[in-house]
Protein backbone atom coordinates (compact mmCIF):
# COMPACT_ATOMS: atom_id res chain seq x y z
CA UNK A 1 0.00 0.00 0.00
CA UNK A 2 1.63 2.98 -1.02
CA UNK A 3 2.09 6.43 0.98
CA UNK A 4 -1.22 8.73 1.43
CA UNK A 5 -0.03 11.95 2.07
CA UNK A 6 -3.27 13.53 3.86
CA UNK A 7 -3.50 10.11 5.67
CA UNK A 8 0.04 9.76 6.79
CA UNK A 9 0.19 13.36 8.25
CA UNK A 10 -2.57 12.41 10.58
CA UNK A 11 -0.93 10.05 12.06
CA UNK A 12 -0.10 10.37 15.77
CA UNK A 13 -0.08 7.86 18.58
CA UNK A 14 -2.83 8.58 21.66
CA UNK A 15 -0.09 9.21 24.36
CA UNK A 16 1.09 5.80 26.28
CA UNK A 17 2.68 5.24 29.25
CA UNK A 18 5.98 3.85 29.90
CA UNK A 19 8.01 3.22 33.07
CA UNK A 20 11.96 2.94 33.22
CA UNK A 21 13.92 2.31 35.84
CA UNK A 22 17.83 3.22 36.80
CA UNK A 23 18.48 -0.49 35.41
CA UNK A 24 17.48 0.58 31.72
CA UNK A 25 19.12 4.29 32.43
CA UNK A 26 22.32 1.66 33.40
CA UNK A 27 21.91 -0.18 30.73
CA UNK A 28 21.78 2.51 27.86
CA UNK A 29 24.91 4.06 29.59
CA UNK A 30 26.46 0.53 29.24
CA UNK A 31 25.14 0.26 25.28
CA UNK A 32 26.83 3.15 24.41
CA UNK A 33 30.35 2.42 25.91
CA UNK A 34 30.34 3.50 29.52
CA UNK A 35 31.94 1.98 32.30
CA UNK A 36 34.68 0.31 30.07
CA UNK A 37 37.19 1.55 32.98
CA UNK A 38 35.39 0.48 36.10
CA UNK A 39 37.90 2.94 37.70
CA UNK A 40 36.56 5.87 35.90
CA UNK A 41 34.69 7.42 38.59
CA UNK A 42 33.24 10.09 36.50
CA UNK A 43 32.02 7.76 34.34
CA UNK A 44 30.95 5.66 37.10
CA UNK A 45 27.95 7.72 37.70
CA UNK A 46 26.56 6.47 34.37
CA UNK A 47 26.82 2.83 35.36
CA UNK A 48 26.24 2.74 39.06
CA UNK A 49 23.36 3.44 41.13
CA UNK A 50 25.04 5.57 43.94
CA UNK A 51 23.77 9.08 42.53
CA UNK A 52 23.35 7.96 39.24
CA UNK A 53 22.87 10.59 35.78
CA UNK A 54 21.38 9.86 32.87
CA UNK A 55 22.45 10.08 28.89
CA UNK A 56 20.67 12.85 27.43
CA UNK A 57 20.68 10.32 24.55
CA UNK A 58 18.64 7.83 26.71
CA UNK A 59 15.51 9.57 25.76
CA UNK A 60 15.63 8.41 22.16
CA UNK A 61 14.54 4.40 23.74
CA UNK A 62 11.63 5.77 25.39
CA UNK A 63 8.57 4.52 23.52
CA UNK A 64 10.97 2.94 20.89
CA UNK A 65 8.93 0.87 18.32
CA UNK A 66 5.56 2.55 18.97
CA UNK A 67 3.32 0.64 16.40
CA UNK A 68 1.70 3.76 14.73
CA UNK A 69 3.79 4.29 12.15
CA UNK A 70 2.63 0.40 10.83
CA UNK A 71 -0.34 2.49 9.28
CA UNK A 72 1.61 4.65 7.21
CA UNK A 73 2.05 2.73 4.16
CA UNK A 74 5.88 2.30 4.27
CA UNK A 75 7.71 -0.46 2.81
CA UNK A 76 9.87 -1.39 6.22
CA UNK A 77 12.08 -3.51 4.08
CA UNK A 78 13.21 -0.55 2.81
CA UNK A 79 13.73 1.76 5.61
CA UNK A 80 16.59 3.34 7.19
CA UNK A 81 17.25 5.88 9.96
CA UNK A 82 18.55 9.14 8.67
CA UNK A 83 18.52 11.64 11.06
CA UNK A 84 17.82 12.38 14.84
CA UNK A 85 17.56 15.07 16.76
CA UNK A 86 16.95 16.12 21.00
CA UNK A 87 15.44 18.85 22.95
CA UNK A 88 15.69 18.34 26.40
CA UNK A 89 13.07 20.91 28.40
CA UNK A 90 14.68 19.55 31.77
CA UNK A 91 16.66 16.67 32.34
CA UNK A 92 15.36 13.16 32.76
CA UNK A 93 15.22 11.70 36.08
CA UNK A 94 16.71 8.26 37.08
CA UNK A 95 13.75 6.64 37.12
CA UNK A 96 9.95 7.84 36.21
CA UNK A 97 6.75 7.21 34.51
CA UNK A 98 6.30 8.89 31.31
CA UNK A 99 3.74 9.78 28.54
CA UNK A 100 5.24 9.74 25.14
CA UNK A 101 3.45 11.03 22.26
CA UNK A 102 4.53 10.43 18.55
CA UNK A 103 2.66 12.48 15.48
CA UNK A 104 4.12 12.81 12.05
CA UNK A 105 5.46 16.23 11.18
CA UNK A 106 6.08 15.88 7.41
CA UNK A 107 6.40 13.53 4.31
CA UNK A 108 8.73 14.36 2.08
CA UNK A 109 8.94 13.23 -1.58
CA UNK A 110 12.21 12.83 -3.54
CA UNK A 111 10.66 11.61 -6.20
CA UNK A 112 10.08 7.86 -8.36
CA UNK A 113 12.42 5.86 -7.71
CA UNK A 114 13.96 8.49 -5.26
CA UNK A 115 12.66 7.56 -1.94
CA UNK A 116 11.11 10.01 0.92
CA UNK A 117 11.25 11.53 3.61
CA UNK A 118 8.64 11.05 7.02
CA UNK A 119 9.70 13.18 9.58
CA UNK A 120 8.49 11.90 13.38
CA UNK A 121 8.24 13.68 16.83
CA UNK A 122 7.84 12.68 20.10
CA UNK A 123 6.59 14.26 22.88
CA UNK A 124 8.05 13.07 26.54
CA UNK A 125 5.94 14.36 29.92
CA UNK A 126 6.39 13.63 33.55
CA UNK A 127 3.25 11.18 34.03
CA UNK A 128 2.76 12.76 37.37
CA UNK A 129 3.27 16.53 36.97
CA UNK A 130 2.62 16.61 33.23
CA UNK A 131 5.30 18.67 32.92
CA UNK A 132 7.73 18.19 29.17
CA UNK A 133 10.53 16.91 29.51
CA UNK A 134 11.60 16.50 26.00
CA UNK A 135 11.08 16.18 22.58
CA UNK A 136 12.73 13.52 20.44
CA UNK A 137 12.58 13.93 15.96
CA UNK A 138 13.57 11.47 13.59
CA UNK A 139 13.97 11.43 9.69
CA UNK A 140 13.01 8.27 8.35
CA UNK A 141 14.26 7.61 5.04
CA UNK A 142 11.48 5.15 3.10
CA UNK A 143 13.69 3.97 -0.06
CA UNK A 144 10.93 2.25 -1.88
CA UNK A 145 8.21 4.87 -1.45
CA UNK A 146 8.87 7.95 -3.77
CA UNK A 147 6.55 8.92 -6.07
CA UNK A 148 3.46 9.24 -3.69
CA UNK A 149 2.68 13.12 -4.85
CA UNK A 150 3.52 14.80 -1.30
CA UNK A 151 5.66 18.19 -1.08
CA UNK A 152 8.91 18.09 -2.75
CA UNK A 153 10.48 20.58 -0.03
CA UNK A 154 10.64 21.01 3.77
CA UNK A 155 13.23 18.79 4.98
CA UNK A 156 15.66 20.05 7.60
CA UNK A 157 18.32 21.84 6.77
CA UNK A 158 21.51 20.06 8.34
CA UNK A 159 23.87 21.74 10.47
CA UNK A 160 27.36 23.03 9.01
CA UNK A 161 30.00 21.56 10.17
CA UNK A 162 33.61 24.42 10.57
CA UNK A 163 36.25 24.18 7.89
CA UNK A 164 38.76 24.45 10.32
CA UNK A 165 40.35 21.78 11.88
CA UNK A 166 38.36 20.26 15.43
CA UNK A 167 39.17 21.85 18.45
CA UNK A 168 38.69 17.85 20.23
CA UNK A 169 39.30 14.09 18.74
CA UNK A 170 37.70 11.67 20.86
CA UNK A 171 38.31 7.74 20.10
CA UNK A 172 35.93 5.13 21.58
CA UNK A 173 36.39 1.35 20.21
CA UNK A 174 32.88 -0.68 19.65
CA UNK A 175 32.65 -4.05 20.99
CA UNK A 176 31.66 -7.02 18.34
CA UNK A 177 28.55 -7.84 20.81
CA UNK A 178 27.92 -3.97 21.01
CA UNK A 179 25.21 -4.41 19.16
CA UNK A 180 24.01 -7.42 21.12
CA UNK A 181 23.71 -5.12 24.54
CA UNK A 182 22.66 -2.27 22.80
CA UNK A 183 19.29 -4.01 21.94
CA UNK A 184 18.59 -4.64 25.42
CA UNK A 185 17.30 -0.81 25.46
CA UNK A 186 14.65 -1.34 22.76
CA UNK A 187 15.53 -1.99 19.12
CA UNK A 188 15.74 -6.00 18.34
CA UNK A 189 16.04 -5.60 14.86
CA UNK A 190 17.66 -8.60 13.97
CA UNK A 191 19.69 -6.78 11.28
CA UNK A 192 21.89 -5.91 13.94
CA UNK A 193 22.62 -9.60 15.43
CA UNK A 194 21.64 -11.87 13.46
CA UNK A 195 24.14 -12.96 10.90
CA UNK A 196 21.44 -14.66 8.90
CA UNK A 197 19.45 -11.50 8.21
CA UNK A 198 22.48 -9.04 8.09
CA UNK A 199 23.70 -11.07 4.83
CA UNK A 200 20.51 -10.71 3.15
CA UNK A 201 20.00 -7.35 3.43
CA UNK A 202 23.95 -6.77 2.09
CA UNK A 203 26.42 -6.92 5.03
CA UNK A 204 28.66 -9.25 5.69
CA UNK A 205 28.03 -9.30 9.48
CA UNK A 206 25.34 -7.54 11.82
CA UNK A 207 26.09 -3.15 11.76
CA UNK A 208 25.28 -1.53 14.69
CA UNK A 209 22.36 0.34 15.69
CA UNK A 210 23.03 4.13 14.06
CA UNK A 211 21.04 5.43 17.87
CA UNK A 212 24.24 3.54 19.33
CA UNK A 213 26.45 5.42 17.24
CA UNK A 214 24.53 8.89 17.97
CA UNK A 215 24.74 7.86 21.92
CA UNK A 216 28.84 7.12 21.72
CA UNK A 217 28.29 10.90 19.90
CA UNK A 218 26.86 12.03 22.86
CA UNK A 219 29.55 9.95 25.68
CA UNK A 220 32.22 12.07 22.98
CA UNK A 221 30.62 15.45 23.62
CA UNK A 222 29.82 15.09 27.50
CA UNK A 223 33.66 13.79 28.02
CA UNK A 224 35.56 16.83 26.27
CA UNK A 225 33.10 19.39 26.30
CA UNK A 226 30.25 19.15 29.50
CA UNK A 227 33.26 18.20 31.60
CA UNK A 228 30.59 14.97 32.37
CA UNK A 229 27.65 17.23 33.54
CA UNK A 230 24.61 16.09 31.28
CA UNK A 231 22.67 19.16 32.40
CA UNK A 232 25.00 21.16 29.89
CA UNK A 233 23.39 19.49 27.13
CA UNK A 234 20.15 21.22 26.17
CA UNK A 235 19.52 19.50 22.16
CA UNK A 236 21.57 16.94 20.29
CA UNK A 237 21.01 16.66 16.85
CA UNK A 238 22.64 14.37 13.95
CA UNK A 239 22.52 13.27 10.88
CA UNK A 240 23.51 8.97 10.16
CA UNK A 241 25.96 8.89 6.86
CA UNK A 242 27.06 5.33 7.04
CA UNK A 243 27.00 2.23 9.57
CA UNK A 244 29.52 0.96 11.78
CA UNK A 245 30.63 -2.48 12.27
CA UNK A 246 30.71 -4.02 16.01
CA UNK A 247 34.34 -3.97 16.79
CA UNK A 248 35.32 -0.61 15.19
CA UNK A 249 37.32 1.77 16.50
CA UNK A 250 34.97 5.73 15.90
CA UNK A 251 36.55 8.85 15.99
CA UNK A 252 34.37 12.33 17.13
CA UNK A 253 35.79 15.23 16.04
CA UNK A 254 34.18 18.18 17.77
CA UNK A 255 34.20 21.60 17.25
CA UNK A 256 33.35 24.32 20.15
CA UNK A 257 31.68 28.24 19.35
CA UNK A 258 30.37 29.33 22.02
CA UNK A 259 27.19 27.42 23.09
CA UNK A 260 27.48 25.41 19.88
CA UNK A 261 29.44 22.38 19.94
CA UNK A 262 29.41 20.95 15.75
CA UNK A 263 30.59 17.30 15.44
CA UNK A 264 30.51 14.08 13.09
CA UNK A 265 32.05 10.77 13.91
CA UNK A 266 34.51 8.74 11.33
CA UNK A 267 35.49 4.72 11.35
CA UNK A 268 39.52 5.59 12.12
CA UNK A 269 40.46 2.29 10.12
CA UNK A 270 38.60 3.33 7.08
CA UNK A 271 38.28 6.96 7.06
CA UNK A 272 34.49 6.44 6.59
CA UNK A 273 31.92 8.86 7.77
CA UNK A 274 29.23 7.57 9.91
CA UNK A 275 27.68 10.28 11.80
CA UNK A 276 27.55 13.72 10.34
CA UNK A 277 26.63 17.30 10.51
CA UNK A 278 26.14 17.09 14.31
CA UNK A 279 24.73 19.99 16.64
CA UNK A 280 24.96 20.17 20.11
CA UNK A 281 23.54 23.37 21.74
CA UNK A 282 24.76 23.89 25.53
CA UNK A 283 23.30 25.44 28.27
CA UNK A 284 24.66 28.85 29.37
Amino acid sequence: MPIVYDEIMQLKSAGETFRYTDRDVMLYALGVGFGRDPLNLRELKFVYENDLQVVPTFASTIGFGQMMMARSGINYLMVVYGEQRLAVHKPLPSEGEVVAQTRVVGAIDKGEGKGALVLLEKTIHDKMSGEKLCTTGATIFARGDGGFGGPSEGAPVPHTIPEREPDHSIEFETRPDQGLLYALSGDRNPLHRDPMVARMAGYRRPILHGLCTYGIACRAVLVSVCDYDPKKIADFDARFSAPVTPGDTIVTQIWVDGPVVSFRCKMKDRGLLVLDNGKCTLRT
